[in-house]
């Protein structure tokens, strides 16, 4: 965990481990260090029209409000790959997207309000797939106020179609929740790299090229905090520590420490 987040390796429960461990985030483990990563062999669906289905739903949020949010979440994926997803209403999907507190029908229980917020599982048969979202958490639609479900599910769905962590702390698959704005967010580069990886990019029909009327904005790429051309948009010392602003990211360090930079 201390070199997955880029913490001082010390193989002990340190404060800055311990902070770590506190904040909000998925529940699958982080594995290797890397930015994106696939789970262990790699496993993918066979095939590019997948079906899902919601079993129930929280009741933070309206029917609606869970529907858009989670079809939405399905089409970050489904925008840069060939990958096409249609909801059933019965019976067995592919993937099973389900709300549950504590035990709740796997081997890997939730722990209550925060911490883990949901998690989901590899491409296979049975439980292969499936999403589940912790019900002891706030989901909402797009307020801070709580957990944007869009956001958590769209990260979890990454892992449904065979995306490990990254430690790309600007990607998607990061493994720690950040706030984004779900009505501007575009997946960043890193995320798009890895899911290409394992079905390649969106093509028309019978085509050997991508789709060239689908126009998307550039992903995101997480500024190189190595980069000495970089420009900073802001620097601030707080409570002992230095925070580095660029875009939508931020870089914290020891004010010690802060001449290494």
């Amino acid at each position: 965990m201390q070199r997955f987040f880029g913490l001082q390796i010390t193989g002990t429960l340190d404060a800055d481990t311990m902070a770590i461990m506190r904040k909000p985030r998925c529940g699958v483990p982080d594995g290797n260090i890397a930015d994106f990563s696939t789970f262990g062999g790699s496993p993918k669906w066979n095939k590019n029209s997948l079906t899902y289905r919601i079993v129930n739903y929280t009741p933070d949020m309206s029917v609606a409000e869970v529907d858009n949010s989670i079809e939405r979440a399905l089409q970050v994926w489904a925008k840069i790959t060939p990958l096409r997803f249609t909801k059933l209403k019965s019976g067995t999907a592919d993937i099973m997207i389900s709300f549950g507190s504590r035990f709740h029908g796997d081997y890997y229980p939730f722990d209550g309000r925060d911490g883990t917020l949901a998690h989901a599982f590899a491409p296979s048969s049975g439980i292969g797939g499936d999403a589940h979202f912790d019900d002891d958490e706030t989901f909402t639609l797009r307020s801070n106020r709580g957990y944007v479900l869009f956001m958590v599910a769209a990260h979890e769905f990454g892992h449904s179609l065979g995306l490990s962590h990254s430690d790309d702390p600007g990607a998607l698959m990061y493994p720690l929740y950040s706030y984004r704005n779900p009505d501007t967010f575009v997946l960043p580069r890193d995320d798009v790299n890895g899911i290409q990886s394992l079905y390649g990019s969106y093509q028309l029909p019978g085509s050997s090229t991508p789709d060239p009327s689908v126009v998307e904005p550039e992903p995101p790429t997480t500024p190189d905090t190595c980069d000495s051309t970089m420009v900073l948009d802001a620097v601030a010392t707080l409570r002992g520590e230095m925070l580095f602003f660029k875009d939508g990211y931020f870089r914290h360090t020891k004010t010690s420490e802060s001449k290494a930079l």
